[in-house]
C-alpha cells in the first residue's frame, strides 16, 4: 500500500474546528490519508503523555506515523561534545517514536562546515557507525533510521551519498526528498526516467525492499546557487518538482512508500492532490 499524509498541520485542520495534534490521527483518516510525520525539527517539546495520545489515535485510525529527529543533528561536527548531544537526540527521538507507535525517524545526517566533502563523508560514515552501534545495544533496532537526502550543496545528503550510507544496515532506510533532490539537480527532475534513474540505483545498493518501502518527502522548493532557499505549495507555477512523474514511477516500480508532503501552508491539501494523482495513474492503467 502507498500511504499519503502531511508533515504537521494545515490550517484547514484548525479551520475545521480541531484544536490538538491528538485529533489530527482522526482528521486525516475522515479525509482520506493515512500517513502523518511530527516533526521534533526544533526541539524535543512534547510531554510523553501527549505522545502516547497521539500515539494511540493512531494506531486506531490506521495512520503510519513517522517523527523527524531535531534539525541541529550533525553527525560531521568535529567537537565530540556536539557529537555526544547528536546522539542524545536520536536516542531521545527513540523514546518519542516508542510512545507515538511510529516506526520511521527522519534525520538530516550533517553539514560540511569548513571541511572538505570527503573528510565530511568519513566523518559521518564513522559517527553513524557509533550511532548504530547505540541503537543495537539498547536494542532498538525494531525501527527504522532514515537519513534524507538534502537540498543544500553544503550538507551530506546526495541521494548516492544517503543510499550508499543506507547499505551499512538493515534498520536504515532512506527517505527520498524529492523536493531536495530537484534544488540539487538544480531542476534537473523533469520527467519519470530522472525518478528511475535514482530508483534504479537505489535497486542495485540496497535491494528490494528497501526501495519499495523507502520513505518519501516532497514538495515543490524554490532553490538557488546554493540550493535550497525555502519550501512553496503544490500550486507554486515557477519551481518544481511534478508530482505526476514521481506517481507514474511510483506505480510502474510496483513501490509501497509512505509519502509525506511537506508543502509550506497546504501540507494536507497537497497530500491529498498527490494521492488523487496516484490514483489516476492506477485508474488510467486498467483503460
Amino acid at each position: 500500500m502507498v500511504r499519503f499524509g502531511p508533515s504537521g498541520n494545515s490550517q484547514i485542520f484548525y479551520d475545521a474546528g480541531y484544536k490538538s495534534t491528538v485529533e489530527a490521527p482522526k482528521w486525516l483518516s475522515s479525509v482520506g490519508l493515512n500517513a502523518y510525520e511530527y516533526s521534533f525539527g526544533r526541539g524535543y517539546n512534547m510531554s510523553f503523555e501527549t505522545a502516547e495520545k497521539i500515539g494511540a489515535e493512531a494506531k486506531q485510525y490506521d495512520i503510519a506515523l513517522s517523527i523527524h529527529a531535531p534539525y541541529y543533528i550533525n553527525f560531521a561536527n568535529i567537537d565530540d561534545l556536539m557529537i555526544e548531544k547528536s546522539f542524545s537526540y536520536i536516542m531521545r527521538g527513540y523514546d518519542y517514536l516508542k510512545a507515538m507507535n511510529g516506526n520511521k525517524m527522519v534525520l538530516h545526517l550533517a553539514t560540511q562546515g569548513k571541511l572538505n566533502r570527503n573528510e565530511a563523508l568519513l566523518l559521518t560514515e564513522s559517527r553513524l557507525d557509533e550511532c548504530l552501534k547505540r541503537i543495537y545495544d539498547r536494542n532498538l533496532q525494531g525501527y527504522y533510521l532514515c537519513p534524507e537526502t538534502m537540498g543544500k550543496f553544503s550538507q551530506i545528503g546526495s541521494y548516492q551519498e544517503i543510499i550508499d550510507l543506507c547499505a551499512k544496515d538493515k534498520i536504515l532506510i532512506p527517505t527520498f526528498d524529492f523536493g531536495h533532490i530537484n534544488c540539487i539537480l538544480k531542476g534537473g527532475l523533469k520527467s519519470p526516467d530522472d525518478y528511475k534513474k535514482i530508483f534504479d540505483y537505489s535497486f542495485n545498493k540496497l535491494g528490494e525492499f528497501k526501495t519499495k518501502n523507502c520513505h518519501i518527502h516532497f514538495s515543490k522548493i524554490k532553490f538557488g546557487e546554493k540550493g535550497e532557499i525555502n519550501h512553496l505549495d503544490y500550486d507554486d507555477k515557477n519551481f518544481g518538482p511534478d508530482f505526476n512523474h514521481l506517481a507514474q514511477v511510483i506505480f510502474d516500480y510496483k513501490l509501497t512508500p509512505t509519502v509525506i508532503c511537506e508543502s509550506s501552508t497546504k501540507m494536507a491539501e497537497d497530500a491529498l492532490t498527490f494521492k488523487n494523482i496516484y490514483n489516476c495513474v492506477k485508474i488510467i492503467d486498467k483503460i
